[in-house]
């Protein structure tokens, strides 16, 4: 479902991350595909630095699709930037790259906040980041942040997924999931 980024699936991605309904909320803009080779190079040094998480989404059948990314990363949190490619919209690939990404940075990268910061005119993404229910917004309460983020005017609205939130969460639809077998045995 995940791989480091790797150069050898850029074409592949750049042709994905070039439709308009995509390009607009991909965070590393390429005008050409030297440029996003360039980039994407530039990813993987940056991860090499620990600066960066990234990790190229991949559909079952190994095909690159999208990136996951944690940009930003000081003292264990990182914003959040990801995009699928549109043929891959809607059929849950986003859903499955959160995860596998969330359970890697959490357990196995030590990150402790993830935040997410969506263009209020990206309904698509706003509405999947209220579905989840370990995010919240954090517009008030981590008001520097969104300030600092919003300081050429309100562009984005400001999401938080803790470590703490998200474990909790997959606790209790764990023990369901055991107490409904249960059930039906």
């Amino acid at each position: 479902m995940l791989k480091k980024r790797d150069l050898q699936d850029c074409y592949a991605l750049y042709e994905l991350m070039t439709h308009p309904d995509v390009f607009p909320f991909v965070r590393q803009k390429a005008h050409s595909f030297d440029e996003f080779l360039f980039i994407s190079k530039q990813t993987i040094e940056a991860e090499e630095r620990g600066e960066l998480i990234s990790r190229t989404i991949l559909d079952e059948w190994s095909t690159p699709i999208g990136t996951i990314n944690l940009y930003d990363i000081n003292n264990y949190a990182g914003f959040l930037g990801t995009w699928l490619g549109k043929p891959y919209h809607g059929k849950g690939y986003n859903h499955l790259a959160k995860k596998a990404f969330f359970a890697e940075l959490f357990y196995e990268l030590h990150i402790e906040t993830i935040y997410m910061r969506i263009r209020i005119e990206n309904t698509r993404s706003i509405k999947a980041a209220e579905k989840l229910p370990y995010a919240m917004k954090v517009n008030r309460t981590r008001k520097s942040l969104y300030e600092q983020i919003n300081r050429h005017g309100k562009i984005y609205d400001l999401y938080e997924i803790s470590k703490d939130h998200y474990t909790l969460h997959y606790l209790r639809n764990e023990e369901l999931q055991q107490a409904s077998r249960l059930l039906e045995a």
